[in-house]
């Protein structure tokens, strides 16, 4: 990881923004936060449960919404080509 490698001194800041096209302002913030918090500063946040729980009941009302506008549309649909030849 490059933060780890400049804070350790294992290669020069130089080097590493030559070497990956970077700005030495990218880096230098990428290695306050590797100096702050670790490896942690460079992986996914977890949501927290409620967050995640919050978000899937989201989807599912946004599906359910899909579903039924899809329903009345089939319908429709349906109606209309059963009315004009005088099927039940």
């Amino acid at each position: 990881m490059l933060p780890r490698q400049v804070a350790t001194a294992e290669r020069r800041p130089a080097q590493i923004c030559r070497e990956h096209s970077l700005s030495e302002s990218v880096l230098l913030r990428w290695r306050k936060e590797y100096e702050a918090r670790g490896e942690a500063a460079f992986t996914e946040k977890q949501p927290c449960c409620d967050e995640a729980l919050e978000a899937r009941i989201a989807e599912l009302e946004r599906f359910c919404g899909q579903l039924c506008l899809e329903n009345r549309i089939l319908k429709k649909s349906l109606k209309s080509m059963r009315s004009p030849r005088g099927m039940p």
